[in-house]
């Protein structure tokens, strides 16, 4: 099928929200009909998604492709423009995977009635729309829009359909996400009195290679950063998150989690690199502290927690330092497993959400020690959980693994005591889950438990898709390697820094003598 020429993202884009005012616009005597509607949406979305992927070149996957550039606000030099490189394809791919599984999961007791839950699913493909044209844009202001615009449809899910502190959670996270958005905007606006102006002087291939003082750049660099790192989350900008996800239904913190939070690193590794290379640089050492203080700490939280909704929240905390770590350790190996890790992560992160939020609605509690004995009673349920759970803790055979290992050796390959602290992550994460896995699902079966039922058919469905993937691509992770080596190459380049291969960091001692000989 001849696919060149269709404006395959502007329509990933432009569907979700004629999805939403479809269900916002249904009559009455059809809102019995809106997960249905949704489901219909979402698998279009996918399938036009799937129809990108087909037209995307491989070959040249460190190419912006699929572009689409129009005048926006020609006055203050905003365009409408999008394209996407490996990374950008594949996290764009995350978020049309993961909505319509959040939809499947969805019924009555997500949102406590049929006309709620009309609302509650238009939100969702709001800010489907919005992941997908975030992960899209190539223009600096119109990321910024949509950087900011993804927090309206994000505060309402939580505010509204949330748990017992739900205005609390949404509240904290719009000032968490504003006052970092806030601060970038200013830097945008910066960057472009920096660069040459006109009618495009927004778009991200005229202000990358910019000449700027040291100083005004280095500014520009922590401004960007710091609203990403908030969104990431980083320590110590995080704790946003742990409330959000206690009091956010499963499915908005699958979608938070697991792929609006990718934002941020998405922008450190698209931005922050590119457009400000020295000053990356100059941070790096920082950051790199920063991400294993991340690794750790998330971790050890996790294995503290007494709810499982935060007990996931500060699992992905350890994950994000991870990401972090790979980015700023400046190999192509380590960048190609952080870029790998947001999509993997967001996998497993989504399996283990929405397979919690499915035993939390059996029994309406998120404390763990209300559990314990389900696997004898709910054998598939736990078997799920558990997979989610392995692959959280980067199990050889599933996909995490993959990205957890690309980042340490290439991490170890520029900076040997970084990666070996990090790997004390590793270790914890084997606690935090087993620990929990342990709590919930061994040992004698409490008797208010005795008659759970498990997993139903729609419920199989949505956690199908995710372990299936995570197996594929544990085995076979080729297809998406492919997706992120070049651009991942490219952004080293740009950043002016030389890559080092793992086998020279870990081959200490080796040179050549005077001679030539190997010593």
């Amino acid at each position: 099928m001849n696919l060149e020429g269709l404006p395959l993202l502007t329509v990933l884009i432009v569907l979700p929200l004629v999805g939403a005012v479809v269900l916002w616009a249904l009559p009455a005597g059809l809102r019995e009909r809106v997960r249905t509607v949704a489901v219909v949406v979402t698998v279009l979305e996918l399938v036009v998604g799937l129809a990108a992927l087909t037209a995307f070149d491989t070959a040249a996957a460190a190419t912006h492709q699929l572009t689409e550039t129009h005048p926006w606000i020609p006055a203050i030099g905003a365009s409408y423009a999008v394209g996407v490189d490996g990374v950008g394809l594949l996290l764009v791919l995350l978020s049309v995977l993961l909505t319509p599984l959040v939809v499947l999961a969805s019924d009555r007791t997500t949102a406590g009635s049929a006309d709620r839950l009309r609302h509650y699913l238009a939100l969702v493909l709001v800010l489907e729309a919005f992941m997908v044209a975030v992960f899209a844009a190539r223009d600096v202001f119109l990321f910024y829009v949509l950087f900011e615009a993804m927090l309206i449809p994000v505060y309402f899910l939580i505010g509204v359909f949330g748990g017992v502190q739900r205005r609390y959670a949404a509240v904290k996270f719009l000032v968490f996400s504003l006052a970092g958005g806030l601060i970038m905007l200013v830097a945008v606006i910066a960057l472009y009195l920096q660069g040459p102006g006109g009618p495009e002087g927004f778009l991200t291939t005229r202000l990358t290679g910019l000449e700027m003082p040291v100083l005004t750049e280095r500014l520009l660099f922590l401004a960007f950063f710091l609203a990403f790192a908030i969104k990431a989350p980083m320590w110590p900008v995080h704790t946003w998150l742990p409330d959000a996800a206690q009091n956010a239904t499963a499915g908005t913190s699958t979608l938070l989690v697991g792929v609006l939070d990718k934002v941020g690193t998405f922008g450190m590794l698209t931005l922050c690199l590119p457009l400000f290379p020295d000053a990356s640089r100059w941070a790096a050492p920082v950051i790199i502290v920063l991400a294993v203080v991340s690794v750790l700490y998330g971790a050890l939280l996790a294995i503290g927690q007494q709810d499982l909704m935060r007990l996931i929240a500060y699992t992905s905390v350890s994950h994000f330092g991870f990401i972090v770590l790979g980015i700023f350790a400046f190999t192509s190996v380590s960048v190609q497993g952080s870029a790998l890790y947001m999509v993997n992560h967001g996998l497993s992160t989504a399996a283990l959400f929405l397979t919690a939020g499915f035993l939390v609605s059996r029994h309406g509690s998120q404390r763990i020690a209300d559990y314990g004995g389900l696997q004898k009673v709910t054998p598939v349920l736990a078997g799920t959980f558990l997979v989610a759970g392995l692959s959280a803790l980067s199990l050889p055979g599933l996909s995490t693994f993959v990205s957890e290992f690309l980042v340490l050796v290439g991490t170890y390959a520029r900076s040997g005591p970084a990666a070996v602290v990090a790997v004390i992550g590793v270790v914890l994460a084997a606690l935090y889950v087993l620990i929990a896995y342990q709590r919930v699902f061994t040992g004698p079966v409490r008797p208010e438990l005795a008659a759970t039922p498990d997993l139903s058919g729609r419920e199989r469905w949505v956690v199908a898709p995710l372990i299936a993937l995570m197996v594929v691509f544990g085995f076979y992770p080729a297809p998406m390697v492919d997706l992120v080596r070049e651009p991942s190459q490219g952004t080293l380049q740009q950043v002016g820094v030389d890559d080092v291969a793992p086998t020279q960091g870990l081959l200490v001692g080796t040179g050549t003598d005077d001679e030539g000989s190997t010593t």
